[in-house]
């Protein structure tokens, strides 16, 4: 993919190891240096290349990173103010000392109602039906639970990214 075609994915979460996880797994460098560093990796530890990672990855997303809601709107309305809209944002529940993940959510969908949620939590304080009420829809929200597997993240910035994107070009057709 070339560079303005990359998806653009937004990663809310207080934690900068989740960070790390997301680059890993959606964002990994594929510079030279990059790949010899993975392979060096791979022999020391005597492990064989990640089954969960894509090589599609590399090249098909880019990653934006905010510790807290509010820095994920502020990132949400400079993308839209360039032109650059995010197509996914991964969203953490729990982010003190700040707003937590429905308030975030509530917040970026003010700016960008097309774009597409991912909830990332570990926790339930807020069950599914609660967040509903307080969002007021569901067809652009999913939940996945931490811990959570390599591939379903991979999985849903794929599919979410491209259903982002065909409702893009319907929308466009429409106008």
């Amino acid at each position: 993919m070339s560079e303005t075609s990359k998806a653009r994915i937004l990663v809310v979460d207080d934690m900068p190891s989740i960070h790390d996880d997301f680059r890993k797994i959606l964002g990994r460098s594929s510079s030279p240096e990059s790949r010899r560093l993975d392979k060096l990796e791979e022999a020391f530890f005597d492990d064989a290349p990640s089954e969960d990672a894509s090589p599609y990855a590399n090249d098909s997303f880019e990653l934006v990173h905010a510790l807290q809601g509010e820095e994920a709107t502020s990132l949400v309305e400079q993308s839209l103010q360039s032109g650059h809209p995010f197509s996914v944002a991964f969203i953490d529940m729990r982010m003190p000392p700040g707003w937590d993940g429905v308030e975030t959510i509530r917040r970026v969908w003010a700016h960008d109602p097309e774009l597409q949620i991912v909830i990332c939590t570990a926790f339930s304080d807020h069950n599914w039906f609660s967040i509903t009420q307080e969002l007021r829809r569901t067809d652009k929200l999913i939940v996945l639970k931490k811990p959570f597997e390599n591939v379903e993240v991979l999985q849903l910035a794929c599919a979410l990214s491209e259903k982002w994107r065909l409702a893009q070009a319907a929308g466009l057709r429409l106008e």
